[in-house]
């Protein structure tokens, strides 16, 4: 009966897996034509004791390929503790006397303003305190470890003025692949990708990235920002979003783009992976999306299913065969998905991890979700509870 139950599991998260790597080659590849620009926007990026990252970040915004009249940005110090905001002064400053001697080129709106604190939730105070000042019409999200490709708004533009959206998702991925942690980071992402993409061919988005996403400032205040889930730390971007389906589901968008990708750094450590990860899954529980969480329960029970059966498998030889099958179909699904949304990122060559990353990946899912159940983490120096 158990064997039964391990196989009916497998197969709901097999056709789940096929559905999504169906649902990504429904969703085309966006190219951008050559119209003129027109979409005004506010690029809103928080950050808390950033200093090692702020060089690139501040790097890659002053080489956006957009007029400069038609953007600004505005970023938010989250109570630092670091050198972060005299590092953003000082390169603004350098990149000031840079420009004024280059004839004709004008010089990029950069804003720094203090979060104003009104919630548990400081990312969501962040976002919102920059966008009761913000200028322009289109609001677009990133974080201060990402680098910013030349051309993101340059696609945002050309993607609003074709599909008329309200909010907009856009890809991220990891740009640093130096050891297997980062490869293993890389491809368990990918996966969220991919299940991302594949959720919106499908017709059921239930995923997003706050790292990359855009949406009309009217829409955030016809939705009250992010009044109703304030109490939760993270989930900038997913509740917003389900809220914006709820509004209306043909209005959100996936804009996928090879030149709007945003990069992201994978986390150092095993320990800060575990605590980012559990940060990302203390909210899976406040989902509003059905889908979303019953896609959640089947990979949950997917992953302990396979374990299950390992550990019956060595104390039963005659399970062997039943554990075999069900990671044999598991990772054809996996491998599947990785290969289709590794390919549109260019980073198939990092799926020589697949393998050993395959055997891992189970206990370290579950394991996520249940101390995310029970326990507090911590990130970016704060302690935050469930």
């Amino acid at each position: 009966m158990l064997n039964l139950t391990f196989i009916v599991i497998t197969v709901l998260y097999f056709v789940l897996i096929l559905s999504f790597v169906y649902g990504f080659s429904k969703v085309k590849t966006f190219k951008r034509k050559g119209t003129k620009q027109k979409t005004t926007f506010s690029v809103v990026i928080p950050f808390r004791n950033e200093a090692e990252n702020l060089e690139a970040l501040l790097a890659s915004i002053l080489s956006l390929r957009y007029d400069k009249a038609q953007y600004e940005v505005i970023l938010i110090n989250d109570e630092s503790e670091d050198d972060s905001v005299a590092i953003i002064e000082n390169l603004l400053n350098a990149s000031e006397v840079s420009q004024q001697n280059t004839v004709g080129i004008t010089q990029t709106d950069i804003t720094i303003i203090q979060n104003n604190r009104t919630s548990n939730a400081p990312k969501k105070d962040a976002i919102t305190s920059a966008i009761s000042i913000a200028k322009h019409d289109w609001i677009v999200t990133t974080d201060a470890d990402c680098i910013i490709p030349n051309y993101w708004l340059s696609d945002f533009d050309a993607f609003i003025q074709e599909h008329e959206p309200k909010m907009i998702v856009a890809p991220v991925s990891y740009n640093t692949m130096t050891s297997f942690l980062k490869r293993f980071q890389l491809l368990d992402f990918l996966s969220l990708i991919g299940a991302t993409i594949g959720g919106f061919g499908m017709q059921r988005p239930f995923l997003c990235n706050g790292a990359n996403l855009a949406y009309h400032k009217s829409l955030f205040k016809a939705l009250k920002g992010f009044d109703g889930n304030t109490n939760i730390a993270s989930g900038d971007d997913i509740f917003l979003m389900e809220k914006a389906l709820k509004a209306d589901k043909n209005s959100v968008h996936y804009l996928k783009s090879e030149s709007a990708i945003i990069l992201t750094k994978p986390q150092p450590n095993w320990k800060s992976l575990v605590s980012q990860r559990k940060r990302w899954a203390a909210k899976t529980s406040n989902y509003q999306s059905a889908f979303g969480k019953l896609t959640g329960l089947i990979v949950l029970f997917m992953n302990a299913s396979l374990i299950i059966s390992l550990i019956l498998a060595v104390i039963t030889v005659g399970n062997w065969p039943t554990f075999l099958l069900i990671f044999l179909l598991k990772i054809t699904a996996d491998f599947l998905l990785l290969y289709k949304t590794s390919a549109f990122f260019s980073q198939t060559r990092y799926l020589a991890s697949f393998p050993v990353s395959a055997l891992i990946y189970p206990f370290f899912s579950v394991y996520i979700a249940m101390s995310s159940l029970f326990t507090s983490y911590k990130w970016k120096e704060r302690r935050f509870k469930k």
